[in-house]
């Protein structure tokens, strides 16, 4: 179904420039979901005002723009996201969802179709403009947009972009308009759960305007009619004259120990290659977002005035460390000898750095960053760190002989060691039940505190000490047909516009907003795909290559020409 006037523009170097130069727009705008909500509320009107201001010039018939309050009343739905992101200094308990969203949008970008030929179905296409912390600008260098949002989802709602316009001038050469309704969803609040994509699914309206469904995000260009679920846990606890950060190595454990058991038992036909991955993301005041891979963090071994053997107890230290590194790369691989394909050079400089201080030693722990979907090709410094902490506390009694002093572990820099603060994620297929998989979870951290307070001799229960919460993003799997005509059109339209790859239709390693449709409305195909690479995004060198962003707007334009029937 190649189509010469949309192949034409495609190719063309100025429109490549011109998607290039609209995404360096709309990445100046720091759009990270962070508690200054009226910050971010302008950020987000600023990208809809220049967007807004594109869609006006490209002479689709029958075209609106709007700007749709987001609905409070996603409150009380089921897939619902905690506001967590609220909460400040000024505001510790957050804001309520009236107040979060008090003025906030998403941009619905709606053409009405003539309704005169029998052909085509009713077409939405989803893109977010949130992005995660840390926040960095945009630029371009060699044919990639670098930038926090490039791939992760500007550089889609761009692509989005250039299909429409490519579309509105293709049918005005003609002198025509879309055959059915087509309506183009630009949402916010993606990357915190998805809560803008929420208020839009509830929009019983906007529902009338599409009876199929397509969500942009970080696909590689492939193709997947269902995705990976995932669940983010957050695990607070307060215990006089305990060092929970002891106890949270034991944690951790138990829980990757816990996600490789999901993984094995994860047999669908959509997931073969069982995409299930454990993240840490944070713990104490280290780390940004719950799926993004840590990639830094240190920890502290410390003393009480020793008078051991300085030279000896450095050696015990370093010995413990490349023990836990010998079963830590044994279980996730070594990526000091893996090759980071953007930069050529390794994945991981070197895994630690070991420093002596007054009162002991610091060690800091290096990994790779990324979105957690990446996490068996990057690697997750908190993992590391626990493997290293667990290793050093069976061999205490050694270390303090060699110290001649008590000797204890601590979190680099955290105030309270009494206290402790970790989040994470873990992903699941169709296979479980989300809350098969949040009890799985809260059992495996208890199973990890009751052992570490077995190990001090100390007499509480791990259930009364450590809470184990889900309240932010809690999604869950689906799984579509791979015989659908939604899926047979876009085959067709990605061999026209030169990304087919010749593969297997599977189901998406990553969770996102297509979920909440698929969920939301029984019978509704919902397909992801977009430019972009999974191992970009979330990531601190985050890109996009304008090529492929500008084959995905072919792609988009040959998919909502054909889907809507305009195109036979």
């Amino acid at each position: 179904m190649n189509i010469p006037g949309i192949a034409q523009a495609a190719a063309s170097p100025a429109f490549a420039e011109y998607l290039t130069q609209l995404l360096v727009e709309i990445c100046q705008i720091d759009t990270s979901i962070r508690s200054d909500v009226p910050g971010l509320r302008c950020a987000e009107g600023q990208v809809f005002d220049i967007l807004e201001k594109h869609l006006a010039n490209y002479d689709l018939q029958g075209a609106s723009t709007s700007r749709a309050p987001i609905n409070p009343k996603i409150g009380d739905h089921p897939f619902f996201s905690q506001l967590y992101y609220t909460r400040s200094d000024k505001y510790p308990e957050g804001l309520t969802v009236e107040q979060t969203y008090k003025d906030r949008t998403n941009l619905i970008y709606a053409v009405d179709g003539d309704r005169q030929q029998g052909a085509g179905v009713n077409q939405a296409v989803n893109a977010h403009i949130d992005v995660v912390a840390p926040f960095f600008g945009p630029r371009v260098e060699n044919g990639k947009v670098y930038g926090r949002g490039s791939c992760d989802d500007k550089g889609n709602a761009v692509a989005l972009m250039g299909a429409i316009k490519m579309i509105g001038d293709y049918l005005q050469g003609l002198g025509r308009q879309l055959n059915t309704d087509f309506t183009a969803m630009l949402v916010i609040d993606e990357e915190m759960g998805g809560n803008g994509s929420l208020s839009a699914a509830i929009d019983r309206d906007l529902k009338r305007r599409y009876d199929s469904l397509m969500v942009l995000e970080i696909c590689e260009s492939k193709l997947y009619p269902g995705n990976r679920g995932a669940v983010w846990y957050k695990v607070e606890a307060q215990l006089d004259k305990v060092a929970l950060f002891e106890a949270a190595a034991f944690i951790i454990e138990q829980m990757e120990k816990e996600g490789r058991s999901i993984r094995a038992e994860s047999d669908h036909p959509l997931f073969p290659h069982r995409p299930v991955q454990t993240c840490h993301g944070i713990i104490g005041d280290n780390g940004e977002h719950p799926s993004r891979i840590n990639g830094e963090v240190a920890f502290d071994i410390l003393f009480e005035n020793g008078n051991g053997d300085p030279g000896k107890a450095r050696k015990l230290v370093e010995d413990a460390i490349e023990f836990a590194l010998n079963e830590y790369t044994g279980l996730y691989g070594d990526k000091t000898k893996v090759i980071n394909q953007t930069t050529g050079k390794p994945k991981v400089d070197h895994h630690f750095d070991l420093v002596e201080s007054g009162r002991g030693h610091t060690v800091t722990v290096y990994g790779s960053t990324g979105h957690m979907g990446s996490i068996f090709e990057n690697d997750g410094a908190i993992t590391k760190m626990m493997t290293m902490v667990r290793s050093l506390i069976r061999s205490r009694e050694a270390l303090q002989q060699a110290f001649g002093s008590p000797v204890r572990l601590e979190l680099n820099g955290w105030a309270n060691p009494s206290q402790l603060l970790m989040e994470g994620g873990q992903g699941f297929l169709p296979t479980h039940s989300l809350e098969d998989i949040q009890k799985r979870l809260r059992e495996a951290v208890w199973r990890g505190g009751d052992e570490y307070l077995r190990t001090i001799g100390h007499e509480a229960r791990s259930c009364d000490v450590f809470e184990v919460t889900f309240e932010k993003l809690h999604n869950a799997a689906f799984a579509g047909s791979t015989n659908s005509p939604e899926v047979a059109h876009a085959i067709e339209a990605a061999k026209a516009a030169g990304t087919w790859q010749d593969d297997p239709i599977r189901g998406w390693d990553v969770s996102c907003d297509a979920r909440i449709f698929a969920c939301e409305h029984e019978g509704l195909n919902v397909l992801t795909t977009g430019a972009g690479s999974l191992s970009c995004a979330h990531s601190d060198s985050e890109f996009i290559d304008v090529n492929e962003m500008v084959k995905m707007a072919e792609f988009l334009a040959y998919y909502i020409l054909r889907q809507t029937g305009t195109v036979q």
